[in-house]
């Protein structure tokens, strides 16, 4: 399969997607999110989880709550991160 076959095929779910201000490499941070919302529901507090992620993921503590930022906010169309 090419990459133009994967494009073309999810081609609605990818503008829709964009519309809503997500980018390809936002991807990369789900499971860093999943983490965050699984300590956080657990009772932790933000700033030891970020501290965590961090460390987990090789990233900056900044990076880290821009990440848990972005990923947390509500969508809307033509939004722009």
């Amino acid at each position: 399969m090419t990459l133009y076959e994967i494009l073309n095929f999810n081609k609605e779910m990818l503008l829709k997607l964009q519309s809503f201000g997500a980018k390809i490499e936002h991807c990369r941070y789900i499971e860093l999110y999943d983490d965050y919302t699984r300590m956080y529901e657990h009772g932790e507090k933000v700033t030891y989880i970020v501290s965590v992620l961090a460390s987990k993921y090789n990233i900056c503590e900044r990076k880290a709550y821009a990440i848990i930022k972005l990923l947390g906010k509500h969508c809307t169309n033509n939004a722009v991160p």
